[in-house]
């Protein structure tokens, strides 16, 4: 009874390599925090890249032979770099992972996300309950847009205009130039 499994199993692995069977290739693994974006060095010659699902990961060429990944959502996806006429350059599997510091909170079945990196704020995570997520993000947004009305007013403080009064968001800021008092 042994002769006879261990002739099987022999015939078995023959007839898996003759097959054109092989084992499951490893491709090396790029990981990348969600939110956050890393540098891949590509090989010469690439032309196209692929990403198998733009929801979990984006990638841009940039000049210079470097690809900038983006981890967009939680879980895996892979990376082909195809030279002009098709041939496969690079092959890799991008796993997105949460960021270190990343807190759950349960309140009951409503989920809520922060990041506590010294200190806890709450974060924009996917499957957050939904006015946790509103709220969060409707603070990140008037946060953002006030960043980018500060921009557009030390834009124009180089214009050479003085005394202007500009308005942002409900809130007045007066700009003085040159010394004086307004």
């Amino acid at each position: 009874m042994t002769r006879l499994l261990a002739k099987t199993l022999l015939v078995l692995t023959i007839a898996v390599g003759a097959s054109g069977i092989a084992a499951a290739e490893v491709r090396e693994v790029i990981p990348i925090k969600v939110d956050e974006a890393t540098l891949v060095r590509l090989p010469d010659r690439v032309a196209t890249i692929i990403v198998g699902n733009p929801i979990v990961a984006d990638a841009t060429m940039q000049p210079g032979g470097f690809l900038v990944m983006t981890g967009k959502s939680y879980g895996e996806t892979n990376l082909v770099a195809l030279d002009r006429k098709g041939q496969i350059l690079l092959e890799r599997t991008i796993n997105v992972i949460t960021q270190p510091g990343a807190v759950t909170v349960f309140k009951g079945v409503n989920k809520e996300s922060y990041s506590c990196s010294p200190t806890c704020e709450p974060r924009l995570t996917m499957g957050d309950d939904g006015g946790f997520f509103g709220r969060t993000s409707g603070q990140s947004g008037a946060r953002a847009s006030r960043a980018e009305s500060a921009t557009a007013i030390s834009g124009s403080m180089t214009t050479g205009r003085t005394n202007e009064s500009v308005g942002s968001g409900g809130m007045n800021i007066n700009i003085q130039m040159g010394g004086g008092v307004p």
